[in-house]
């Protein structure tokens, strides 16, 4: 399916628009596109507050976005000691925006923790708005990369007690937010410890998987908003192609990586090409399949707990817990044989090269 560029503004809405704004009332929206490399007000860098116990509703002053970005941020009980710093997990939301998932994802996290599967965290909910890939849109409307790193972690870093480096943060997201771990992990090699992909998507060249093909609508708007209608930005930003250019700086920082992927969700036959592409480019990473999952981020998070449950305490350097059973990922299951060297049962740890 071609790219397709906006259409010019037609002299008659641009009339419209000047007479509109003489009698005081607002343009048409087609009338309100940002200039070029000025972030668009309009979309919703502040979002609700999700009101769930232990999670804090926040906002700053943003100058990428031209005003205020708010965030959402669980602290456990670990943080009421005054004296406690913290690691933090940077969870980044899918296609439609992370509000909903705030809930739930903090029920696991806090339960996770508290049952000491996983180290006390913070958990930043990171707002990165719907449909945007993670990226900085081109022409610069949406500037959600620049925002995030260069933005919102000096932020956090400043406002709570974290462990404020590279060591002591890990990027995990779903669907959309998987696409995003992958490349801005990818792109900034220095910032994280650990990587983690959950069924992440567009995991491809041509935005022609089967949820792009399903949702023509949803792939005409990503090319456009974020690509200014260009397939090769889409390209050009993908995971797929930065693993090429970020596979030495992870290797020589020993970044802890994972991927997953539900055996029943449509986007395991590019989940499964992805993998293959960090073999073939050298990127160490754990690879595993959850039996019977579908595209459900909850599901996943759930089995990676029994199938691979140290991955944090690995990514930030910290002892392992104790490995139920015999220590093998019972959970998930193998790729196909000839994929690659074995680690435990039922999933992959690629070696480093």
């Amino acid at each position: 399916m071609p790219a397709r560029s906006l259409p010019p503004r037609r002299p008659a809405l641009a009339a419209l628009a000047l007479a509109l704004a003489m009698l005081g009332a607002p343009p048409p929206a087609a009338a309100r596109q940002p200039e070029p490399d000025r972030a668009d007000r309009g979309l919703p860098w502040v979002t609700e507050d999700a009101g769930v116990p232990r999670v804090a509703f926040r906002t700053f002053e943003s100058e990428a976005a031209g005003g205020p970005v708010s965030y959402h941020v669980y602290a456990p009980p670990a943080y009421d000691e005054p004296s406690a710093r913290l690691p933090v997990l940077y969870w980044l939301h899918g296609t439609l925006g992370g509000i909903d998932g705030i809930r739930p994802l903090t029920a696991h996290f806090d339960a996770a923790m508290r049952a000491g599967r996983m180290p006390p965290m913070l958990v930043v909910f990171v707002n990165g708005l719907p449909r945007r890939l993670w990226a900085d849109s081109k022409g610069g409307a949406a500037p959600v990369e620049t925002v995030f790193i260069r933005e919102l972690i000096p932020e956090i870093d400043r406002s709570f007690r974290t462990v404020a480096a590279r060591e002591g943060r890990v990027l995990e997201g779903f669907s959309m937010g998987g696409y995003g771990a992958a490349r801005l992990g990818f792109a900034h090699p220095d910032r994280f410890a650990g990587i983690s992909i959950l069924a992440g998507g567009p995991l491809d060249l041509d935005l022609d998987g089967p949820r792009a093909r399903r949702n023509p609508r949803l792939r005409d708007f990503i090319l456009r908003e974020v690509c200014g209608g260009e397939i090769d930005y889409f390209r050009e930003i993908s995971p797929v192609t930065l693993a090429g250019t970020a596979a030495k700086a992870l290797g020589e920082r020993g970044t802890v990586i994972r991927q997953a992927v539900g055996t029943r969700d449509d986007t395991r036959g590019l989940n499964q090409a992805f993998h293959e592409r960090l073999l073939e480019v050298g990127i160490a990473h754990a690879y595993h399949e959850v039996p019977d999952a579908g595209h459900d981020a909850r599901a996943v998070l759930t089995a990676l707990s029994a199938t691979d449950p140290d991955f944090y305490r690995r990514a930030l350097g910290s002892p392992a817990a104790a490995a139920p059973g015999d220590g093998a990922a019972d959970g998930a299951v193998d790729p196909p044989a000839d994929r690659g060297a074995a680690g435990g049962r039922g999933s992959r740890m690629m070696p480093r090269p």
